[in-house]
């Protein structure tokens, strides 16, 4: 069976399913005095391999203290005034808007594409988001407001991608797939990085930090968009193995 090592993390984000409908957007509160998320941008869900899925971050994630990250591989920081003007500007757009939006009849039906999610820390200290289904696709039959909320994040996205530093972290998560029968150079499992255990279903994943995650930094040095390499365990069995950087909130 040939194996594609082809995982394309740019773009993806978010790991948990689809939301489901409802009259306000989701909340989730989180420690006071801690560095939080204050807005985001990300995807969920969509025709994607188990490896995306599980490994995909946010687009984009503003922090209370300026950090701004972009797909987990770029970042750059926003004064205290500018990270002020986004979370106001996300709260207007984002309000009164439902947690999974629906487009105006007549939208064209799009399937296995990744909802686009859009989150803004209230007033109150809960993250609010928005799950949009293909709003790229059918933008013009949802209201501009969420249009805007998009526009907003992929401003800062793009500018990451122009002028931000690449984004390192002291903890990795680490995501290996059953690759049996895989075309490519496989390489013996790395020294000091734990192998896969129980069943994998379709994936295995861990979060490494310490020496292990050097290990696996170490072990495939790659571009962020493409961190995977053919490992072979102790026991034989062949796992095509990816990672990411861990965000400050993961």
């Amino acid at each position: 069976m040939r194996y594609k090592l082809a995982l394309g993390l740019a773009g993806l984000s978010l790991v948990a399913a689809c939301g489901g409908a409802g009259s306000e957007t989701t909340a989730a509160a989180v420690e006071e005095g801690a560095v939080q998320a204050v807005a985001l941008w990300g995807a969920e869900g969509g025709f994607v391999t188990p490896t995306t899925n599980t490994l995909r971050p946010p687009r984009v994630v503003v922090y209370s203290d300026g950090q701004v990250i972009v797909d987990a591989g770029k970042t750059f920081k926003l004064t205290e005034a500018q990270v002020g003007e986004t979370v106001a500007s996300m709260e207007k757009f984002l309000e009164g808007q439902p947690a999974t939006a629906t487009p105006k009849p007549g939208a064209p039906m799009v399937t296995d594409i990744p909802d686009t999610v859009l989150g803004v820390r209230a007033k109150d200290g809960k993250m609010r988001e928005v799950r949009v289904p293909a709003l790229d696709q059918v933008a013009l039959f949802y209201p501009k407001e969420l249009v805007e909320a998009k526009k907003l994040m992929d401003g800062l996205a793009t500018r990451g991608t122009s002028e931000g530093t690449d984004y390192v972290a002291t903890r990795v998560r680490m995501v290996a797939e059953n690759a049996p029968g895989a075309e490519g150079k496989v390489l013996a499992w790395p020294a000091g990085v734990p192998e896969p255990s129980g069943a994998v279903d379709p994936v295995w994943k861990k979060d490494l930090d310490g020496d292990a995650a050097s290990a696996i930094v170490k072990a495939i040095p790659a571009g962020f968009e493409n961190r995977q390499s053919l490992f072979k365990t102790g026991s034989g069995a062949t796992f095509v193995v990816s990672w990411r950087y861990l965000l400050p909130d993961e």
